[in-house]
């Protein structure tokens, strides 16, 4: 599953699960008529499972390195891969994940319980959507969002954090920045609310973008494994079967 490809279209009548229509041959698409919040709000549930987190990712993230200023080190786990969370069974929290953006615009990152539930963060990372395309066809990415450790902080959750220094496969791309969910925001995760997992593109808003704009999405279920309470980590799951790119977001505090 590739962010965008293929480019399906998600109309806003919609009603049918992970369904989607035939591309318009229209040269200039539509934009998709804003759509009556229906999300619900979040029953903050996975809080408290959030300290239910095998032990044996514990001490993973308290190795996670110090991060220096010229690139990010993500920590080599045995066997050089990430675990598979999935099949290992794991009691890990399970989540909404959706990557959307236009091409040439900056990509954000949208976390969910579920894609029937208001967002309980948005992320603007530092990076173009087409881009993180990019990196998602060479089929491995990982993005550390880091900020810094502070005495102040003691008692501010990690992701309540404002600004996060972003890397993408060890290299620096910027600064990523939460926001509260934008009207936008909710008009995508409203179309978005049949689909549990797919990749594809809506039409853009032509006023803002130009007639040419499309918004690309990648959504997913993510495991949510908290290592600290100074790390926490989003492993994107594949379909059972699926040889599609494998994605990781961690969230640190150094």
């Amino acid at each position: 599953m590739a962010m965008g490809e293929p480019k399906p279209r998600v109309s806003g009548a919609s009603s049918s699960t992970d369904s989607y229509s035939t591309p318009s041959a229209s040269p200039t698409p539509t934009p998709a008529p804003r759509q009556p919040v229906t999300l619900l709000e979040p029953s903050h549930q996975h809080k408290k499972k959030g300290k239910k987190v095998f032990r044996v990712f514990r001490s993973v993230f308290r190795s996670f390195p110090i991060i220096t200023p010229a690139a990010c080190k993500i920590p080599v786990l045995p066997g050089g891969s990430l675990p598979d969370q999935h099949r290992s069974g794991s009691s890990g929290s399970r989540v909404s994940g959706t990557l959307f953006g236009y091409r040439k615009g900056r990509v954000s990152l949208s976390i969910q319980e579920n894609s029937k539930c208001l967002p309980s963060l948005v992320v603007e990372l530092a990076m173009q959507t087409m881009v993180l395309q990019k990196e998602l066809s060479g089929g491995m990415v990982r993005i550390a969002l880091e900020t810094e450790k502070r005495a102040d902080k003691e008692k501010v959750k990690i992701m309540d954090e404002p600004l996060w220094t972003m890397y993408c496969n060890g290299k620096k791309t910027g600064y990523g920045v939460k926001r509260d969910a934008t009207e936008e925001d909710l008009n995508v995760m409203e179309l978005l609310r049949p689909v549990s997992m797919g990749a594809g593109v809506l039409p853009g808003n032509s006023e803002a973008e130009g007639p040419d704009s499309e918004m690309a999405y990648m959504r997913a279920y993510f495991e949510r494994v908290v290592g600290s309470k100074d790390s926490e980590t989003f492993y994107m799951l594949s379909p059972e079967g699926n040889n599609g790119p494998e994605l990781s977001i961690f969230f640190v505090r150094v």
